[in-house]
């Protein structure tokens, strides 16, 4: 139960308009926690955060293992109140100052709410590493004693997980007050440097998130002024990246081997719940199918474009035969619930007030952190989404995505705030769920072969991208801690570990431009949440299995889906799937999963002849 992380890209409704080319954009409206950054209801919070984290401390340290079931279970459930209300306090923070990252206010007020409530969680440190110190036998009589108690097992079984690995008393409270100024910090300044980035293409200034949607622009020079551009800034700045991955490479390196963690990838695979030994049947999977995924797709590719070689620049270009155009914002939120309905109805009635009442923050803006996201923020609230929509086909498809989150988030919010929290492993299974029902409905639609063609192709790349791209990215940062272990890095050394896993992963039909080898320096998922990037292709890999099982017309799929959604964090993957007759600790659960993009391929060489 211990207090969780600042929210990552969250962001506020009070920037400037969104309105624009693709209809009435939506923004946050952040009231639902507080209205304003010096509304009296978060000084009262904030008050009652430091009173109640000391009194706390003062009736439960050095006392937990002689406490009843009862007394237990009231211990817990005050926990959780002080996790909601410091949960409150950092999601209005986050989401104010992700919305406009360059705002010295948002991101003083950031910073000070982060200060002020490790401040006052450090003396409630003692919580984790007592209930740690209790004998499995004692633990078990509580929750004979108490039913209420022993709903909260899962929270104390990933709690106790880390016995192995916890430190002395002394220790975790240094490591607690410390990282204000340790990891924070170099993440903070990561964020302000990329949302500061500007790129001049074709005699406009943009801010990254503008400058890679080029890359899918029709025009191949435009693609290619994007690309150098991009290697030009992220250049220019890579010696600031170098330092802030060597710093955080080697913090927790530290750090791991205090806690004697057999590798560096050892902490993520605790926190998602998730043995070693699957992730790594998921990666060998995905690496050995990469000849019959990206390498056989990007011939194809190659071919259609009518090149001789790929350049990275010709990743996400669209195809030839691929119509121009623009998706208002009205269309797309059409189209999404259409799917959703589609599923069942009640899935589109969740997603609606997204749209409605001011949860969702679409438009592209100076300053806003780029991507997208869904943040849960606490269990008596609801989720916002944060996209940058620009009117792209794949926007729509991101809008379906996250709105996947939302929904999953809405769901598992009656777990209550220890138990809402979802595995990233398992995180991702509602949003791609939510691009397969959308992705199918637009299959459905299509009027001619040359339209099934070019939604086939935008899915195959998609899936390539959460599948492929993202192994390829978990391997790029298990060859960086390792390497980082032996020494300080250059960034010419980063460099050459992020070749070898672009060049392996997309195959022989590209050649590299000079300065592709610094893409890896704006990617935030290495620097915020290191190793995050296998749950994306878990997810997508456990969604094809449950959508094969859907599609067979399972009975009742529908029922159990929505109750695996609703568990959150209350049950291990292997419970979860078991209703469908999957397991994904089976190393032929994968392949069962990448067939269906290999079939997808399959289809699009079949157009060939």
């Amino acid at each position: 139960m211990p207090f969780r992380d600042l929210p990552r890209p969250l962001l506020d409704a009070n920037a400037n308009g969104g309105t624009g080319a693709f209809g009435d954009l939506p923004e946050w409206d952040l009231t639902d926690l507080y209205a304003a950054p010096d509304a009296p209801e978060l000084d009262r919070d904030m008050a009652w955060l430091e009173a109640e984290c000391a009194a706390f401390a003062a009736d439960y340290q050095g006392k937990l293992a002689g406490l009843t079931g009862a007394e237990m279970l009231a211990c817990v459930e005050r926990h959780e109140k002080i996790d909601m209300i410091q949960g409150r306090i950092m999601s209005f923070a986050g989401l104010r100052y992700y919305q406009q990252t360059t705002d010295p206010e948002r991101a003083q007020f950031m910073g000070n709410c982060q200060q002020k409530i490790t401040d006052f969680a450090t003396p409630m440190v003692f919580f984790t590493l007592e209930i740690n110190r209790i004998e499995d036998d004692a633990l078990e009589a509580m929750f004979a004693a108490s039913e209420a108690l022993a709903r909260y097992r899962p929270v104390f079984e990933r709690l106790r997980a880390m016995r192995p690995h916890q430190l002395s008393d002394e220790l975790e409270q240094f490591l607690h007050d410390q990282s204000v100024v340790g990891s924070a910090a170099w993440n903070r300044l990561f964020d302000e440097t990329v949302a500061g980035l500007t790129f001049h293409v074709n005699g406009e200034e943009l801010p990254l998130e503008a400058c890679t949607t080029l890359l899918t622009e029709k025009d191949r020079d435009t693609r290619e002024a994007a690309a150098r551009e991009l290697a030009r800034v992220f250049g220019e700045n890579l010696g600031l990246f170098a330092r802030v991955h060597n710093t955080l490479a080697k913090e927790k390196e530290i750090e791991d081997r205090w806690r004697k963690m057999p590798s560096p990838q050892h902490g993520r695979h605790l926190a998602n719940h998730v043995e070693p030994e699957v992730v790594e049947a998921l990666r060998n999977a995905v690496v050995a199918a990469y000849p019959k995924l990206s390498h056989r797709y990007y011939e194809l590719k190659r071919k259609w474009l009518g090149l001789d070689t790929l350049q990275v620049w010709d990743r996400n270009a669209p195809l030839p035969l691929e119509e121009d155009r623009v998706v208002q914002w009205g269309d797309a939120r059409a189209l999404v619930l259409d799917a959703y309905a589609g599923f069942d109805p009640e899935m589109a009635k969740l997603a609606e007030p997204f749209f409605d009442r001011g949860w969702i923050d679409a438009g592209v803006k100076p300053g806003k952190a780029p991507g997208a996201f869904a943040h849960p923020t606490v269990t008596d609230v609801h989720p916002y989404v944060m996209l940058n929509y620009l009117g792209k086909p794949r926007d729509v498809m991101t809008l379906a995505h996250e709105l996947g989150h939302g929904v999953h988030q809405v769901l598992a919010a009656d777990q209550g705030e220890l138990l809402s929290s979802t595995p990233l492993t398992l995180a991702e299974t509602a949003s791609v769920f939510g691009e397969m029902l959308t992705f199918r409905k637009m299959l459905e639609a299509a009027e001619t072969p040359a339209q099934r063609k070019v939604l086939l192709a935008n899915k195959v790349e998609d899936m390539i991208n959460t599948v492929v791209r993202q192994i390829a990215f978990y391997d790029f940062e298990c060859k960086l801690h390792a390497a980082r272990a032996g020494g300080e890095l250059t960034p010419d050394q980063i460099n050459e570990i992020w070749m070898s896993v672009q060049g392996e992963s997309l195959g022989p039909a590209f050649t590299f431009m000079e300065g592709y080898e610094n893409f890896w320096s704006y990617i935030p998922h290495f620097v915020h949440s290191p190793f995050y990037v296998y749950a994306y292709a878990f997810g997508d890999g456990l969604v094809n299995a449950l959508y094969a099982v859907y599609a067979e017309g399972d009975a009742g799929f529908q029922e159990k889906y929505f109750e695996m959604l609703r568990a959150g964090g209350s049950k291990h993957h292997k419970e979860l799937l078991a209703p469908f007759g999957l397991d994904a600790s089976d190393p032929s659960f994968w392949d069962k999963g990448l067939s269906m993009i290999s079939g997808f391929i399959d289809e699009l060489e079949a157009m060939e002849d």
